[in-house]
């Protein structure tokens, strides 16, 4: 027991030495994993070995390709550790080979980059020995002396390493015991040693138990059953002519081919002489070939695959009739044939590629061939009458690119055919077939139907009224066909608040009016409007468009003067001497509205004296009809209509006073009740009331300057004339004036100064402008917006 205990350790201890030596030498290409080890395993962080960011090994598009094109490993995109994609069982893949070694590749592109890599594959101890025969019959002849050596079938472990068989033992007994013998192969035979002479006649039996160990941590073992049978004397055992047969065998040899013959001589005679061959080797090559034991033929029962096995060694052994054996070797090298059509793997493929784009790489693809030499060299090619080429990369890849810009209206599909062929004889070939598309793009921007639209619509329309609509074309296919419109303010004179005016349906091309339009306030406007399509980048059009804003009748007509003040009206003054056709004054007044609905018409509506005024119908003059007689009184009052042209036509009233006076002698002085209600009308101080006079007279010199440029933008260079002096001696604090000027048609203004009062009002009245009154103002007829500053002297 303590001798078996020591065994143990020294095999524990030999397993992790050759464990260490095996990781030591590895380098950043080589991997270590443990069969059986469970699926989405770590294996190793590529990030660390290939010095690349996770970013980085994403964007290249990094994956993992091995030798035989079995997903046996993973690489995880989001962290870059290579993982295992299944459970690995070292003895399907590599059978007796020792190191288990599993090439593969990192694939990585833009650029091409391939990583050669090998994952060893660790055996673990899951296989126990086993013997060919549960039972093994030796013959022994009684005369043998000790230390004759007799050759035991030896026991499979499919294990390799130090899980491999170590040892053999046998069951306790007083004539043998067991050596093990290595061969170059680093094989282990059994062999049964005699220790002690045998002697037929006291025991002509022995029954043995042989135990085959392994190395592995617990170890396993196997056992099988000898027989001994002790023989008279032999004392020639078979000698082989050649203790080594070599045979070359091509793989595609037919099955029951003699492969080699085997042959023995034995210098005894009768019984002794008799010579019957068998097969000591594993159960694989007993399984491919068969030997004949009275013949030493040996026939292939199995096809050959010089891939899967490249080689065989058999052990044969020749027995007597006596019971004594020799033994020989034959060493089977399968030679290669033209057995294997080269193979296509697809890495990468791009079924679709954009219309004018440069060099692209469609496919990535690898060829193989199984067979080794000349067999295994391989051409590959595609059609010529396709715009694309092959371009060999390393490792047997290759990259298959397009040639020039492809025209998708020219050639909107291709098919192209790889073909892989091999130097063999004969030759063999494999086709693939790729299907590319061209897909369009975006090089063709939208047209508009028009360059240019002129769209009309009427003031004080109602919201969201469609105007009009604009339309686009675009001769490309798919999303790059379809358009969206939108609003562009004019490039030059960029127009405020032009989303509140007007929108576009993005569909449609419809455009609508959002708000209603006042044509006193804008009478037309520009914009421009663009089509851009979906495609990547996207491409527009633009085209102009102008409204017409078209006027109504919305404004009623607006009176200048005389100006309308409830707490100070203007009094014109008309000497009794005045004749016929005498201009006492003239009504002014201007219309916000443009063309038939500004002309102004205008008419007297009541009068004190109806027969002494008469209104002129286009100007607006005040006249007298006849001359003032003595029974006239002498205040009158005169209300004046003016009617524009509009349908329906809009008006306003104004009221005259007309004060009759004899020859401006008799100066028009307010009584004393209107003298009191202005002093108690009046209760500044001189200091405030000198304040007030001036902002007052800085901001009438700010709106004359206003109202002068106004009338020179809308008007054009017309005449602004002033209130003439009046005729005739103006008597102490009186101020009148005797008649009015000519004013244009539109937009007319006037300043007088009114003489009825003590404290020399000065009144000026504002200019009716479209863009400064409204249009509810613009109604009333009998209520005039005006300025007044009073300046105390």
């Amino acid at each position: 027991m303590k001798a078996g205990g020591g065994r143990k350790e020294r095999q524990v201890l030999i397993l992790f030495l050759l464990l260490g030596v095996a990781l030591a030498g590895w380098d950043a290409g080589r991997y270590f994993v443990l069969e059986e080890t469970e699926s989405s395993s770590f294996v190793a962080d590529l990030i660390k070995d290939l010095g690349l960011g996770v970013e980085e090994l994403a964007q290249r598009g990094a994956r993992v390709a091995s030798e035989d094109n079995e997903p046996r490993l993973h690489l995880d995109q989001q962290t870059g550790k290579l993982l295992l994609n299944e459970k690995l069982d070292r003895e399907e893949l590599c059978g007796p080979a020792d190191p288990c070694v599993m090439h593969f590749q990192v694939l990585l592109k833009k650029p091409l980059e391939v990583f050669r890599a090998e994952l060893l594959v660790g055996d673990i101890n899951d296989h126990s020995p086993e013997f060919p025969e549960k039972e093994m019959t030796l013959k022994i002849s009684e005369n043998s002396p000790p230390g004759t050596v007799f050759l035991l079938k030896k026991a499979q472990d499919l294990d390799v390493g130090i899980n491999n068989i170590q040892n053999y033992n046998i069951s306790p007994n007083f004539h043998f015991h067991v050596s093990i013998r290595n061969q170059g192969d680093d094989r282990k035979h059994p062999e049964l040693v005699l220790d002690k002479e045998l002697d037929r006649e006291e025991q002509s039996e022995f029954r043995l138990t042989l135990t085959a160990l392994d190395g592995g941590s617990p170890p396993r073992s196997g056992t099988a059953k000898i027989r001994v049978l002790v023989m008279d004397v032999n004392d020639n055992a078979p000698a082989f002519a050649q203790t080594l047969y070599e045979v070359q065998v091509p793989e595609n040899t037919p099955l029951g081919t003699l492969i080699v013959k085997v042959s023995a001589r034995d210098l005894d005679i009768g019984t002794n002489a008799e010579i019957s061959y068998s097969l000591y080797s594993s159960q694989e090559i007993g399984k491919t070939f068969e030997l004949s034991s009275s013949s030493g033929e040996v026939r292939l029962i199995k096809l050959l695959d010089f891939e899967t096995i490249p080689s065989y060694e058999l052990d044969i052994e020749a027995s007597d009739g006596g019971g004594l054996s020799g033994k020989c070797s034959v060493s089977i090298k399968v030679l290669d044939v033209n057995d294997n059509s080269p193979e296509i793997t697809i890495s990468s493929l791009i079924s679709s590629i954009p219309e004018n784009s440069p060099e692209t790489e469609v496919a990535l693809f690898k060829t193989r061939d199984r067979d080794s030499g000349e067999n295994g060299k391989m051409v590959c090619s595609i059609q010529d009458d396709i715009p694309f080429a092959l371009k060999p990369s390393v490792e047997n890849f290759y990259r298959l690119v397009t040639e020039g810009a492809l025209d998708r209206e020219t050639t909107a599909q291709y098919n192209i055919t790889i073909t892989v062929t091999d130097l063999g004889t004969p030759r063999l070939k494999t086709q693939h077939t790729i299907t590319v598309l061209v897909s369009d793009v975006n090089d063709n921007a939208p047209t508009f139907t028009q360059s240019s639209y002129t769209l009309s619509v009427p003031e004080n329309n109602s919201p969201a009224l469609h105007i009009g609509s604009v339309s686009a074309t675009d001769s490309d296919s798919g999303t790059n066909a379809q358009l969206t419109y939108s609003l562009l303010p004019p490039p030059h004179d960029p127009l405020p608040g032009l989303a509140s005016l007007v929108s576009i349906n993005a569909d449609t091309g419809q455009l609508f009016a959002l708000r209603a339009l006042d044509y006193e306030a804008l009478r037309a406007f520009e914009f421009r409007v663009r089509a851009t399509d979906r495609g990547a980048p996207p491409l527009s059009g633009q085209a102009r468009v102008r409204v017409r804003v078209l006027d109504a009748n919305d404004n009623a007509p607006f009176v200048l003067h005389p100006l309308q003040n409830a707490s100070a009206p203007c009094t014109e003054l008309l000497p009794r001497a005045a004749q016929p056709g005498y201009l006492l004054t003239k009504v002014v007044a201007v219309d916000a509205d443009a063309g038939q609905n500004a002309w102004l018409s205008f008419q007297l509506l009541q009068a004190s004296e109806p027969g002494l005024f008469s209104v002129w119908a286009h100007s607006g003059e005040v006249r007298t009809a006849r001359p003032p007689g003595e029974r006239d009184a002498p205040r009158q009052r005169l209300l004046v209509l003016v009617r524009d042209n509009g349908q329906p036509p809009l008006s306003a009233s104004v009221t005259l006073h007309v004060l009759l006076v004899d020859g401006f002698s008799q100066p028009h002085l307010p009584g004393p009740e209107a003298a009191a209600e202005r002093a108690q009308a009046d209760p500044l101080t001189g200091p405030l009331v000198v304040a007030l006079a001036s902002v007052s007279s800085l901001f009438l010199c700010w709106l004359l300057l206003f109202v002068a440029l106004r009338l020179c933008g809308r008007s054009g260079r017309a005449a602004l004339p002033g209130c003439p002096a009046p005729e005739g001696p103006f008597p102490g604090q009186l101020l009148d004036v005797s008649r009015a000027g000519t004013l244009a048609h539109s937009y007319q203004y006037e300043v007088c100064l009114t003489g009825d009062s003590q404290d020399n009002e000065f009144q000026f009245l504002k200019p009716a402008f479209p863009n400064i009154l409204g249009k509810d103002s613009g109604r009333k007829s009998d209520g005039n917006p005006n300025f007044q500053n009073n300046l105390g002297m």
